[in-house]
């Protein structure tokens, strides 16, 4: 079993902890409700059936975002800084306590292979049907993937899998979109 570096939730904490780095309450607050109306899209639109979904990853960052505001206040910073934020070392602990158990498992069950840590990322993958008449609702998938191309290929085995209800359809990629952790971050 391999072992993730980091998972879904964690990059979309971490991106917003990066982009909030240097900002004053008054941007930070400013990108809450940003990100509060990106949160209130995503619920209004069609629902995804796998995790990580679009409604996931902007609940995640709106309440980054609200956490960063609510510490900010609390302990009168006129910038935001990381290194002042005591969550963040400890959520940083928390990850690699929990790589570490995730190793170990899986070396155990593995019969001592070696961990595979794997560092993937977050792709929006956008399908549309090969027949669709025009105007047609694309369809958005996010893909756990190492890569865009290793993301298109999953979101096709996802779409073409027996029982699914996409199965009857040929659909073919329109647009692959990295958006965790935000392109050019530390990945």
């Amino acid at each position: 079993m391999p072992v993730y570096e980091y998972h879904p939730d964690e990059l979309a904490r971490i991106s917003v902890v990066r982009q909030a780095t240097g900002l004053t309450l008054s941007e930070v607050e400013e990108r809450r409700r940003a990100a509060q109306d990106r949160e209130g899209r995503a619920r209004a639109a069609p629902q995804e059936p796998r995790k990580p979904t679009e409604l996931d990853i902007a609940s995640c960052q709106r309440l980054e975002w609200t956490r960063i505001g609510h510490i900010m206040t609390e302990q009168r910073m006129a910038v935001y800084s990381p290194d002042e934020d005591r969550r963040v070392a400890r959520r940083e602990e928390q990850r690699a306590q929990r790589k570490a158990a995730e190793a170990a498992w899986s070396e155990q069950s593995d019969g001592g292979l070696p961990v595979e840590v794997l560092r993937h990322r977050v792709y929006r993958i956008t399908a549309q049907p090969a027949t669709a008449p025009t105007g047609e609702e694309p369809l958005i998938r996010h893909v756990f993937a190492a890569s865009a191309g290793a993301a298109v290929e999953h979101a096709g085995r996802m779409l073409g899998r027996p029982g699914s209800v996409y199965q009857d359809s040929e659909y073919r990629t329109i647009s692959v979109e990295q958006v965790l952790p935000e392109p050019g971050e530390f990945f």
